[in-house]
């Protein structure tokens, strides 16, 4: 089978294609023949092992697994012996886990994990670009404990996470503001935003509004100056947080009455599940900004890169 194979961390060229060994599942495990995957701003991290602590959980010297890709929408094929909860033929979308794996054309995963069936409603590329986004901020948000009539400022609004955050919280009956540049105002509005910030011409140290919950889904405004838009009981999430400011919200959270939310996201079958709930009733639309074949995914970890894609960069395997 085919499959994006990465030896070494670097840049996308690191990324080859090649012809490696088709799976066979194991006894508690299924045969997916994955039909689209994505990029995420994580997986980049990961390959070019930024920041260093990466190389502590993915490999000191080298990767431990080949095969990036955490996220997948594909078609049962096979069934190990004791699998009970698939058949042959379902079609699927979820997480491969710490695994990764999904940049190939086929993959072996327990049946146990988080997978759901796909929604009749939405393709394949557009089942792959929920999950990434949509269980990071669903996490994010349950943490938070997110109530109905709360005032949340999304920073990052148009990325996969923010975009799935901005129509999760108005699900929880939240008012929504979204913070983006100007060439996504007319999206961020679209996905149900109550309110939008432009970053190029607003200046965030001196709005006078103060929010519930503050969701920074990129890791890019100053922790002073969302703690000064933070009500005194508020809450703020820092979903892509480096050391520094692990250590000031440790302190902050033990030193006031805010509560400062990060750390690694545990992925739940019942969230997927939610997602899939939220997708079949019309309340949750993938965000797909470009599509790329499986034998261009340097080109598009390279625009992932960037860090201006709108929603999510989708890649189909045949």
């Amino acid at each position: 089978m085919k499959a994006i194979v990465y030896q070494e961390y670097g840049t996308p060229g690191v990324l080859k294609l090649k012809e490696i060994e088709k799976p066979v599942p194991k006894d508690n495990e299924i045969l997916i023949r994955i039909h689209a995957t994505s990029v995420s701003s994580g997986d980049c991290r990961i390959r070019k092992a930024d920041p260093f602590a990466v190389r502590f959980f993915f490999g000191l010297l080298k990767p431990k697994r080949e095969i990036l890709g955490g996220v997948l929408a594909g078609e049962v094929v096979e069934l190990g012996k004791y699998v009970s909860q698939f058949e042959k033929g379902d079609k699927i979308f979820g997480s491969t886990g710490v695994n990764f794996g999904a940049y190939a054309e086929y993959i072996c995963l327990p049946e146990t994990a988080v997978l759901a069936i796909k929604p009749d409603n939405i393709s394949y590329e557009e089942a792959a670009a929920v999950p990434f986004g949509g269980l990071t901020a669903l996490y994010f948000l349950n943490k938070a404990n997110l109530q109905h009539g709360y005032k949340v400022l999304i920073y990052g609004a148009s990325g996969a996470v923010g975009t799935a955050a901005i129509q999760l919280s108005k699900n929880f009956g939240a008012d929504v503001t979204g913070v983006c540049s100007t060439s996504n105002l007319m999206m961020i509005k679209s996905l149900g935003a109550d309110k939008i910030i432009d970053y190029t011409t607003a200046d965030l140290t001196k709005l006078e509004e103060t929010y519930d919950v503050i969701f920074d889904t990129v890791g890019k405004v100053s922790f002073s100056t969302i703690k000064r838009l933070l009500k005194k009981d508020g809450k703020i999430i820092l979903a892509a947080s480096g050391l520094l400011e692990i250590i000031q919200g440790l302190w902050t959270s033990m030193a006031s009455s805010q509560e400062v939310i990060s750390g690694i996201i545990v992925e739940k079958l019942e969230n997927i599940n939610l997602l899939k709930g939220l997708i079949e009733q019309g309340k949750l639309k993938a965000v797909i900004d470009k599509g790329y074949p499986l034998e261009q995914i340097s080109a598009a970890h390279s625009y992932v890169e960037k860090g201006h894609k709108k929603g999510n960069v989708v890649i189909t395997i045949n």
